[in-house]
C-alpha cells in the first residue's frame, strides 16, 4: 500500500476541518456536522506496544487509542472497539496520529489543499491526488480518526505477524494470519475497556484482512469499513490475465519489508528490546521477493521452483490465501473503491457477491487511484467524506444509533465523464450488452496510432490482419499510473491522454455519438488473433475520445495468450451468449499453447466500470502487444512469445468485437 508512504508526506493535510460543502440531502449534512462538531472526549490517550500473544506463542504488538476528557482522564466505561491490522508498522500510524494532534496544523494544510487549483495545468492529476487529503483518506486508510475516538470509540492498531514490531514470519494473508486476526478481535472484545462490539477499519491490505475476518465470522465482529480492498488478488494485482504486476509488487514488497526492519528504538533505550523480533527479522528479511524474482527469471515451465509452481496452481496454499470468499461475508460491510485503483477489479464484484441486503452492504466508487481514495467527496453533489461515512456506519452497527446510513446508496459511483450518481444495483438497470465490431476501415479520428480502425454495429466485410509489436509506449499510459498506485498520475500527458501510448497500438474508434451513452458493468473484448510464436501478451483499453482528440482510458484488461482457458462455472455471459466476464484459471495445468500462424480466439476480461460518453465524443478500443511497466508475462511465457509481432485478424467469419454494456447502441 503505497498510500502508507504517501501519508507520511501529506498527513498534515488530512481532513480535519469542516468539509467545503455537502450534498443537500439532510442526513449527509447531519453526519458531517456530527463528525466535525465538538467531541464528547476532546483528548486521546495512547498505550503503545501492548503485547497480544497468539495461540502459537507469537507476540503481536499493538497500540491502543482511548478517548479522554479535556483533563486527560481516560474513559473507563467499556466502549465499542475498532480494530485495524496493518503490515506497514503501527509506528507509521503513530507518527501520523501525533502530527494530526498538533493544534491548527491540519486546518491550515486543508485550506491550502482546497485552494489548490491545478485543473488548467499539465499536472492537474497532482491536484486530483491531493484532493484525497480533504476526503478522509488518512483517517480511514490507516485506521485512526481522532474525531471517531472522541465520539466514544476505542481503536486498536496492531502490526500483522512478521511486520512492524510484531514477532514471527509474515504469512501474507495466509491461514495463520487469518487466525491471528480472529484472535486479535477476540482479545479486543474481552478487554475491560471494550463492550465486546467490534468493528474493523483501514484500507488496502488492512481492508483485505477485514474481508477475510468477515468471511470467517468471529462472533464479536459486527461491522467493517474496508477502503480500497481487494478480494481476488491474483486477478487484481499479482498477475491479472497472467501479467505479473511488475510496477506495484516490487514497490509494495519493498515498503513492507523495509518498514518491518525498523526497530523499537525506545525499547533499545530502556532495556526491553525484543530479541525474538530481531531473530525473526534475520530469518526472513525479504518475504515474497523470492517468488517475484522466480516469476520474472525462471526460463521455462520445467525449471519452476515450488513457490512459483504454487503461484500457478489454484489449489495451492498461496492461491487459497489470496482468493477471497465474499459470498461468506455476513456482517454489515461498507466498501470504498476507485475506478483506477489497483483493486478496481474487485470493487463492484464484492458488492455483487456479498449476500447481504441493500443497506447492510454499501458501495462507493470514486474516479480515483489507490493513492487518493476519497478524492472529490465532501463537496456539493458528492458523497460525504470517507471519515464521515465511517462514523455514521459504525454508529449504526456498533451503537444502535439510527443514523440513516442504511438508506444511503446502496451503490454510489462517480460516473466517468459525468457526475456522482446513486444506483439501486450494479450494473445499473437498463443497460444491455451489445456487440461492437472492430474493423480495419479508417475512422478518421487519429493519425497517432499504428492503424486507425473503426468500431461499428456491423462487422467487417473483408478479412485483414493488423500487426502490433511489443513496445514501450505504454510507459506513458493510464495503466502505468494505475500500476504505480496512482503515483504516476500527476502527469496528464500520460494518465489522462493515451495518444502517446497509442503510437505503438492499434486503435478502433466509433463515429461521434449523437446522444449521451452510458457504459455500466463488466466488458469483454473478443480478439481473433494470429501469433508468430507459441505465446503472446495482449492489453486492451476502453477509451472516451473527446472532439479535440484527447483519448482518456475508462478501463483496461490484459491476457497472456496461453492462459486464455476459461472456467465457465465462474464466468458470465450475456443474453446473446457472448462472454461478459470471462474467468481465466491462470494455472499451468490449463495452459493452451498457441499454434503459430493459426487464428486463435481470445477473450479479454475488462475491469467493470461506469461512464457516460457525451454527445460528440467517440468510443475507442486500443489494442497493444504488451503493457510495460504495469505488467510482464511470467518468464516462461515471455520466452515462448519471443517478443514477436502479434496480429489481430479482422475476419467476417470470425469477427473481433467488444461486448459492451450500454443504455443505447453504439452506431
Amino acid at each position: 500500500m503505497l498510500t502508507a508512504i504517501l501519508a507520511l508526506i501529506v498527513v498534515l493535510g488530512c481532513g480535519g476541518g469542516p468539509a467545503a460543502g455537502e450534498p443537500a440531502e439532510p442526513p449527509a449534512a447531519r453526519w458531517t456536522a456530527l463528525h466535525d462538531g465538538p467531541a464528547a472526549y476532546p483528548e486521546v490517550r495512547v498505550e503503545r506496544g501492548v503485547e497480544i500473544t497468539m495461540s502459537d506463542g507469537v507476540v503481536l504488538k499493538a497500540d491502543v487509542y482511548r478517548p479522554a476528557s479535556a483533563a486527560g482522564v481516560i474513559e473507563e466505561k467499556p466502549l465499542p472497539t475498532i480494530v485495524s491490522l496493518t503490515p506497514y508498522s503501527k509506528l507509521m500510524t503513530g507518527l501520523i496520529e501525533s502530527a494530526a494532534a498538533i493544534p491548527g496544523l491540519q486546518s491550515t494544510a486543508v485550506d491550502i489543499v482546497r485552494r489548490l487549483n491545478l485543473s488548467a495545468t499539465p499536472i492537474s492529476g497532482f491536484g486530483d491526488l491531493m484532493q484525497a487529503l480533504d476526503g478522509g483518506m488518512i483517517q480511514t486508510m490507516l485506521g485512526v480518526d481522532r474525531k471517531l475516538i472522541g465520539s466514544g470509540y476505542t481503536v486498536v492498531v496492531a502490526d500483522v505477524r512478521g511486520t512492524g514490531l510484531s514477532q514471527g514470519k509474515w504469512d501474507t494473508l495466509g491461514a495463520r494470519e487469518q487466525l491471528d486476526t480472529r484472535e486479535v478481535i477476540d482479545w479486543a472484545a474481552h478487554q475491560p475497556w471494550s463492550n465486546g462490539r467490534i468493528g474493523m477499519s483501514g484500507g488496502s491490505y488492512s481492508g483485505i484482512n477485514q474481508l477475510r475476518a468477515a468471511e470467517n465470522a468471529p462472533p464479536a465482529l459486527q461491522a467493517i469499513f474496508p477502503v480500497e480492498p481487494g478480494s481476488d488478488l491474483m486477478r487484481d494485482v499479482v498477475a491479472p490475465g497472467g501479467g505479473v504486476g511488475t510496477t506495484f509488487l516490487p514497490l509494495w514488497l519493498n515498503s513492507v519489508n523495509q518498514l518491518k526492519l525498523v526497530p523499537d528504538v525506545a525499547s533499545m533505550a530502556d532495556g526491553t528490546f525484543d530479541w525474538t523480533w530481531f531473530h525473526d527479522r534475520l530469518a526472513d528479511p525479504t518475504t515474497n521477493f523470492d517468488l517475484l524474482a522466480q516469476s520474472l527469471l525462471t526460463p521455462s515451465l520445467s525449471d519452476m521452483p515450488p513457490a512459483l509452481d504454487g503461484a500457478l496452481d489454484d489449489t495451492s496454499a498461496f492461491r487459497e490465501a489470496i482468493m477471497g470468499r465474499p459470498e461468506q461475508v455476513t456482517v454489515p460491510t461498507f466498501v470504498y473503491g476507485g475506478w483506477h485503483d489497483i483493486f478496481a477489479n474487485s470493487a463492484t464484484k464484492l458488492y455483487e457477491q456479498i449476500p447481504l441486503p441493500a443497506g447492510r452492504k454499501q458501495l462507493v466508487v470514486g474516479d480515483t487511484y489507490h493513492a487518493n481514495p476519497g478524492a472529490g467527496t465532501g463537496v456539493p453533489g458528492a458523497p460525504p467524506r470517507l471519515d464521515v461515512l465511517q462514523r455514521a456506519w459504525f454508529d449504526t452497527w456498533l451503537k444502535d444509533i439510527d443514523s440513516g446510513i442504511g438508506e444511503f446508496g446502496p451503490v454510489t459511483v462517480k460516473q466517468q465523464g459525468g457526475s456522482w450518481i446513486t444506483l439501486p444495483e450494479f450494473p445499473m438497470p437498463g443497460v444491455e450488452h451489445r456487440r461492437v465490431y472492430l474493423s480495419a476501415a479508417p475512422s478518421g479520428s487519429t493519425e497517432d496510432s499504428l492503424h486507425d480502425g473503426s468500431l461499428s454495429a456491423t462487422g467487417p466485410t473483408a478479412a485483414e490482419n493488423l500487426t502490433v509489436a511489443p513496445g514501450l509506449s505504454t510507459l506513458c499510459s493510464r495503466d502505468a499510473a494505475q500500476g504505480s498506485a496512482g503515483m504516476a498520475a500527476a502527469l496528464d500527458t500520460c494518465a489522462k491522454d493515451s495518444r502517446i501510448a497509442e503510437r505503438n497500438g492499434l486503435t478502433f474508434t466509433s463515429a461521434p455519438l449523437s446522444e449521451p451513452t452510458v457504459i455500466s458493468g463488466p466488458i469483454n473484448v473478443r480478439l481473433n488473433t494470429v501469433h508468430d510464436a507459441t505465446d503472446g501478451f495482449w492489453n486492451v483499453t476502453v477509451n472516451d475520445v473527446a472532439p479535440d482528440g484527447t483519448s482518456t482510458v475508462l478501463t483496461t484488461g490484459q491476457l497472456t495468450a496461453s492462459m486464455r482457458a476459461i472456467d465457465e462455472r465462474r464466468s458470465a455471459r450475456s443474453v446473446n451468449g457472448d462472454l461478459t466476464a470471462p474467468f481465466n484459471p491462470l494455472t499451468v495445468d490449463r495452459l493452451l499453447p498457441v499454434e503459430p500462424g493459426a487464428p486463435t480466439a481470445i477473450d479479454i476480461a475488462v475491469i467493470p466500470t461506469q461512464a457516460v460518453l457525451a454527445p460528440g465524443h467517440r468510443l475507442r478500443i486500443d489494442v497493444y502487444a504488451g503493457n510495460a511497466p504495469k505488467a510482464l508475462p511470467f518468464r516462461p511465457m515471455l520466452n515462448a512469445s519471443g517478443l514477436e509481432p502479434q496480429h489481430v485478424r479482422l475476419d467476417p467469419a470470425a469477427p473481433s468485437f467488444v461486448n459492451l454494456p450500454t443504455d443505447r447502441p453504439i452506431p
